[in-house]
């Protein structure tokens, strides 16, 4: 009788209907937004080498806060924005030669700059089970925008005549899973993890290096897919 009892009270309340997920309804969540890269690049090229074989640059992780929103348009189905404060990558680069005057230090090799970037997100959202279900699992499919900016070379690579550093945004498709569980009074647990398509277009300048003439590289560029797993873990109140 215990038992049964028991497998009452929990199917009641996995059915509450306190924590339905109506169409009207607005979902908030914020919690901790990590950006892990799953990163690959072409060739680092520059005007007077053209590509130079054995090089990459490659991008670090970073945690921010993520804030999401989603608003329930119908049964199961939900429309999602994903939002964060800004994300703080470096960028290394590798395979780079030695430079004639300066050995053993490579021109560029190691850290190589400090960018920032934004990935606003719109994603549709299905969710799996009943809409009254005290867990909700989902997933999603959607757009992502990412908006690099504030890219700051650091200070050995601006004394080896690298100036001007940009890198291109990026449009890309970003699929989701994720899972909301009821805590109670509308409050609720969230876990979701995101791969996103990123891929951006790395440029510089590179003049003399001074007391070395002859040694500019002219323009240098590289191509990055980014391509990162995000994971959210948060807290989340509907509305």
């Amino acid at each position: 009788m215990r038992k049964q009892l028991l497998a009452a009270s929990i199917i009641a309340l996995a059915t509450s209907a306190a924590f339905a997920h109506e169409p009207g309804e607005l979902i908030l969540r914020a919690g901790g937004a990590h950006v892990a890269p799953n990163d690959d690049s072409s060739r680092i090229s520059t005007t007077v080498t053209g590509a130079i074989g054995g090089t990459k640059a490659t991008v670090n992780s970073n945690t921010q806060l993520g804030l999401t929103a989603t608003y329930i348009v119908a049964p199961h189905l939900g429309i999602e924005v994903l939002a964060a404060t800004p994300f703080t990558h470096t960028v290394k680069v590798k395979g780079l030669p030695d430079v004639p005057g300066l050995a053993p230090y490579s021109i560029a090799n190691g850290k190589f700059a400090d960018v920032k970037h934004l990935p606003p997100t719109v994603s549709a959202q299905y969710f799996f089970l009943d809409p009254q279900s005290n867990f909700q699992p989902y997933v999603g499919l959607g757009l992502n925008y990412t908006w690099f900016f504030d890219e700051h070379l650091t200070k050995y690579q601006k004394s080896l005549g690298f100036r001007n550093l940009s890198l291109s945004n990026s449009w890309g498709w970003a699929a989701q899973v994720g899972a909301d569980v009821s805590i109670g009074n509308n409050l609720f647990l969230n876990a979701a993890v995101w791969r996103m398509s990123i891929d951006t277009k790395a440029r510089a300048t590179h003049n003399d290096i001074p007391g070395l003439p002859g040694t500019g590289l002219g323009r240098v560029k590289v191509d990055v897919d980014i391509d990162p797993w995000v994971y959210f873990v948060g807290v989340g109140y509907k509305f």
